[in-house]
């Protein structure tokens, strides 16, 4: 069952086992962003440009920075937060929301978020990069991994 609806807002759950802090700096650091959402995410003038694999820019205004529990930002022209709450274990609970994405784009992104929130998932709890690092096999191209 999926918590989000086909041209509404997209939603997706996801339990990590890194606590809130450490989901919030991997979010919150050029380093961390760098290290499981795009080849570099630099934070300059209340905005991050994300440069990605393909070669592709966006520079997106932060909107909300609240440690450990909140963060978000204007991604591609709407808000997209990551809301972090601790479980029982020392891990987290992470709701991603992404509002207003066009109807026309939905499939893409919401497909897309997945490309973001596993490779987050195996840096926070494991080190480890699933990314391909490849400009060459790009989502685009098909490619989950890029």
């Amino acid at each position: 069952m999926s918590i989000s609806q086909v041209g509404g807002d997209i939603r997706w759950r996801m339990h990590l086992g890194a606590p809130p802090d450490a989901v919030f700096a991997a979010l919150d650091s050029d380093e961390g962003r760098a290290s499981f959402w795009a080849e570099s995410a630099v934070e300059t003038k209340g905005g991050i440009e994300f440069r990605f694999a393909n070669g592709y820019v966006w520079r997106g205004k932060l909107l909300v920075r609240r440690p450990p529990r909140l963060w978000s930002i204007d991604y591609f022209g709407t808000p997209a937060t990551f809301t972090l709450e601790p479980d029982s274990e020392g891990g987290t609970e992470l709701l991603l929301t992404h509002e207003g994405v066009s109807a026309e784009d939905w499939h893409e992104v919401h497909a897309g978020w997945l490309n973001v929130l596993f490779p987050l998932k195996a840096m926070v709890d494991h080190g480890v990069d699933l990314r391909n690092h490849d400009a060459t096999r790009t989502w685009e191209q098909g490619y989950a991994d890029q």
